[in-house]
C-alpha cells in the first residue's frame, strides 16, 4: 500500500503528515472485479476535517506569498511525479473503477499528469497583475479551497481543480469519493515526494459526512465539487449559507448529432465507442446519438454491431475494453433504468440486464443500445451513467438542435459532418459548454463546464484558475 499504509489502512494526509481518522475508524475499498475488498483507508469525519483546514489556513500566507512561477513548478513537479508512477496508480484505479487497465493507465493517471503541465505552462502568462487604464487590477488566491472529486476519473478531477488552487496560490482541502479514493493519496504522496511545502495540500478520506464538513467549514474560502445534479444541489446549498465561492461540474446527458453528410459508419462507430468509455461512467458521455430518421434503422443496427464486438471482461486484461461499473450500487441502477427503458416502449437492440457471458461474478453490465428512443423519455433524459446508448431520429439540422437543446442538461455534445462550416454552424447552437466537431482531439487549455443543471464555472486552462482567485482593483492617482 506504500509509504501511508499503517496498521493495514491508508491514512489521511494533513499538514505534511500521515494520520489516522481521529475516530480510529476505516473504511474498505471493494474491487471491482471480484466484489471483494483489497484496501482500506481512513474513515476521516469532522474533527479530521478540522484539522486539515486547521493546517491549510496555517500553510496560506507563506504559500500565497510564493511567486506564481514556483508555485507553477511544484504543481508540474506533481505531474512529472504520477507519470513515473503510471502504471502502479493506474492498476489501482482498474481495480477500484473498473477502467480498462490500458485507458486506466493513459487517461486516469496520463492525463492528470498532462493537466498538471499544461496549468503549469499557463501560470507563466496568467495576468496575475495588470493595468487597466489607471488602476492596478490583481487577481489574488482566494484562501483556503475545498476540492470533492467523483470516483469516475478520480485522479483527473482531482487534479484538474488541485493544479488550478495551488498555481492560484490557494491551499488545499482535498476530500475524494469513498469509492476510489487511492489515488488521491497516490497524489499526496507525490505531493511529499516532490517537496511541497506541509499544509499547502492536505487529503482526507471518508463518506459524506466529511465531504459535508468540508463544504460547510468557516475555514474554506472556495468550494469545487464534481459529481452529480442532486449531490451538487446540496453542496450549493450548504455553501450558499456562508456565501462562499462555488465551482460546480455536474451531471450530463449529451447528444451526439449525425447530419445527413457524414460518414453514417464512422460517426456511429465513434459515438458508440465514447458512450462506452470507462463502462459508460463518463460525464461528458455521448449517450444521446441523433440521426436523421431515414438512416436511423442502419444506424441502429451499426450501433448494435459496434457495441456488441466491444470485448467485455477483466479491466486488468490488456485485451478488454469494458470493464465492471464502479460499484455494485451503479450496476443495480443501471440494470433497473435498462428495465424501465424497456416499459418506456424503447426497442433494444442489444446488450440488457443480463451479466455478459462468464462475467457473473464483478459488477458488470452490457454494452446495451435502444432504438427509436423518444427524447421525452427518463431514458433520454436521465443520467444514467453506464453502458447505454439511445439512438434518437431528427429531421434535419434545426430539429437535431432542438432536441439536442431539449435537456436539461448541457455539459459535453458532438456534431459529425462532411461539411466543416455546417458542423460548426450546428455546434453554435447547441446549449453545452463543450462541443466537439467529429472526434476533436481533447484540449487541456480550452474550458470546461457546463449549461443548465450540468453546473456552474469552468475548469481547465487559464479559465479553471481563474475559480480560485479574488479580483483587488487598486485605485492609483
Amino acid at each position: 500500500m506504500g509509504e501511508a499504509s499503517t496498521g493495514g489502512a491508508e491514512r489521511c494526509y494533513v499538514g505534511g503528515r500521515w494520520v489516522a481518522a481521529a475516530s480510529g475508524a476505516t473504511r474498505e475499498v471493494v474491487c471491482a472485479v471480484t466484489e471483494e475488498p483489497f484496501a482500506a483507508v481512513a474513515d476521516g469525519g469532522a474533527a479530521d476535517v478540522d484539522a486539515a483546514v486547521a493546517a491549510a489556513a496555517g500553510a496560506f500566507e507563506a504559500w500565497a506569498a510564493t511567486p506564481p512561477l514556483k508555485r507553477a513548478a511544484h504543481v508540474a513537479a506533481l505531474g512529472t511525479r504520477l507519470t513515473e508512477r503510471m502504471d502502479e496508480i493506474g492498476a489501482l484505479v482498474a481495480r477500484e473503477v473498473g477502467t480498462p487497465i490500458g485507458a486506466a493507465t493513459l487517461i486516469q493517471v496520463g492525463l492528470p499528469a498532462w493537466v498538471a503541465a499544461t496549468t503549469a505552462e499557463v501560470a507563466a502568462a496568467y495576468p496575475f497583475a495588470e493595468t487597466v487604464g489607471s488602476s492596478l487590477v490583481l487577481r489574488e488566491p482566494a484562501g483556503v479551497a475545498a476540492c470533492l472529486t467523483p470516483w469516475n476519473y478520480p485522479l483527473h478531477q482531482a487534479m484538474c481543480k488541485v493544479a488550478a488552487a495551488l498555481v492560484a496560490g490557494c491551499t488545499v482541502v482535498l476530500k475524494p469519493s469513498e469509492v476510489a479514493p487511492l489515488s488521491a493519496l497516490a497524489l499526496a504522496r507525490a505531493a511529499e515526494a516532490v517537496g511541497l511545502p506541509a499544509g499547502v495540500l492536505n487529503v482526507v478520506t471518508g463518506g459524506p459526512a466529511a465531504g459535508e464538513a468540508l463544504v460547510a467549514h468557516p475555514g474554506v474560502d472556495v468550494v469545487s465539487f464534481t459529481g452529480s445534479t442532486p449531490v451538487g444541489r446540496r453542496v450549493a446549498g450548504v455553501a450558499a449559507g456562508a456565501l462562499k465561492r462555488l465551482s460546480l461540474e455536474l451531471s450530463g446527458k449529451s447528444a451526439a448529432v449525425v447530419l445527413d453528410d457524414a460518414d453514417l459508419g464512422e460517426a456511429v462507430a465513434s459515438v458508440v465507442r465514447q458512450a462506452m468509455l470507462n463502462g459508460g461512467q463518463t460525464c461528458i458521455a455521448w449517450t444521446r446519438l441523433l440521426v436523421p430518421r431515414a438512416l436511423h434503422d442502419e444506424a441502429a443496427d451499426r450501433a448494435a454491431e459496434v457495441a456488441s464486438a466491444l470485448v467485455v471482461g477483466d479491466p486488468r486484461d490488456p485485451a478488454t475494453e469494458v470493464g465492471p461499473l464502479a460499484t455494485a450500487a451503479q450496476r443495480d441502477r443501471v440494470r433497473a433504468r435498462i428495465v424501465a427503458g424497456e416499459a418506456e416502449g424503447a426497442r433494444r437492440v442489444c446488450g440488457g440486464t443480463a451479466p455478459p457471458p462468464g462475467l457473473d461474478r464483478g459488477f458488470y453490465v452490457a454494452p446495451t443500445v435502444f432504438a427509436g428512443v423518444d427524447n421525452r423519455t427518463h431514458l433520454a433524459r436521465e443520467e444514467i451513467f453506464g453502458p447505454v446508448l439511445a439512438v434518437i431520429p431528427h429531421d434535419g439540422d434545426d430539429h437535431a438542435a432542438a432536441v439536442a437543446n431539449d435537456s436539461p442538461y448541457g455539459l459535453h455534445g458532438a456534431v459529425f459532418s462532411g461539411d466543416r462550416a455546417r458542423a460548426e454552424a450546428v455546434a453554435r447552437r447547441l446549449r453545452t459548454g463543450r462541443v466537439d466537431i467529429g472526434n476533436a482531439a481533447f484540449n487541456p487549455y480550452a474550458p470546461f463546464g457546463g449549461f443548465k443543471q450540468s453546473g456552474t464555472g469552468r475548469e481547465l486552462g487559464r479559465f479553471g484558475i481563474d475559480a480560485f482567485v479574488e479580483l483587488k482593483s487598486v485605485q492609483r492617482p
